[in-house]
């Protein structure tokens, strides 16, 4: 039987696991001296065994789903697709006009039939702002 492989933690998995030790005490797992203590633990660890065994007691899934950064990364690429989506209603509003314009002056037809593409176009990209806006 061969002993267990002991790889080396570097600044990269010290900073991860202090990281994560962080956001444990922010969520409340454990108290702040208990963090001082592994925290001081981590930094001074020199296998990712070591680390591991500091952050084996908590519930990682739940601590990094309640990550604050992620949170606020996910909401911005949130609003980055709405932004996409009103620039493509804009460019949809502008061509929809100019057909519009072009077939009133060349065959005099002015039913202004673009509210329709424009409204309900509208509606949908106020589907999409409000769920974000709102959450």
């Amino acid at each position: 039987m061969t002993a267990p492989l002991t790889v080396r933690a570097g600044d990269r998995e010290r900073e991860q696991t202090s990281n994560l030790l962080g956001q444990a005490l922010a969520q409340g797992y454990f108290s702040l001296a208990e963090y001082e203590t592994r925290l001081q633990t981590t930094f001074a660890a020199h296998t990712t065994a070591e680390l591991h065994e500091l952050v084996a007691d908590l519930p990682l899934d739940r601590i990094r789903r309640n990550d604050p950064a992620r949170r606020q990364a996910r909401r911005r690429a949130a609003w980055r697709g709405v932004q996409l989506h009103f620039a493509a209603y804009l460019t949809m509003v502008v061509i929809v006009l100019t057909v519009w314009l072009i077939v009133g002056l060349t065959a005099g037809a002015w039913y202004f039939w673009p509210v329709w593409p424009i409204l309900g176009a509208g509606i949908g990209l106020i589907g999409h702002a409000l769920p974000i806006r709102f959450a």
